[in-house]
């Protein structure tokens, strides 16, 4: 089973048809391109692995520029982005403060983490793959 595989079809297709009193022979030619459902998957593990570490670059961003937490956007990246930071919390000991310039390691190590927690989770999709590009 090789999940990476790209397959190409092309379809010709040809109609008569008589114009002005002549015969004319039109050919169309239709060509579509499907992946494989690994690749798929793959797509959509970098997706989501994306969108959580953007919203992890945007937590740090803000939290170094000292965001006011009383805006409703910063407290929205906050608060949906410390979802994915808590699990670090505790690897430094070092108390985050919102509203004074923080770097916060903690979340520095949930991006490189996350990052190869993606690239890890897409490899699985690629062990039965044949094709080195992979």
């Amino acid at each position: 089973m090789n999940t990476g595989q790209n397959e190409q079809v092309t379809e010709v297709r040809e109609s008569n048809a008589v114009q002005d009193g002549a015969n004319v022979r039109r050919q169309s030619i239709a060509t579509s391109q499907s992946v494989g459902n690994g690749v798929v998957a793959r797509r959509v593990i970098y997706y989501i692995a994306g969108f959580i570490i953007a919203l992890l670059a945007l937590r740090l961003v803000l939290l170094l520029l000292a965001a006011n937490q009383g805006a409703p956007f910063v407290d929205f990246v906050y608060t949906l982005s410390s979802v994915f930071a808590w699990p670090f919390y505790g690897i430094f000991s070092y108390q985050p403060s919102y509203g004074q310039s923080t770097f916060e390691i903690s979340t520095i190590v949930a991006i490189i983490v996350y990052a190869l927690l993606a690239i890890g989770l897409s490899k699985l999709f690629t062990l039965t793959s044949n094709r080195s590009d992979v």
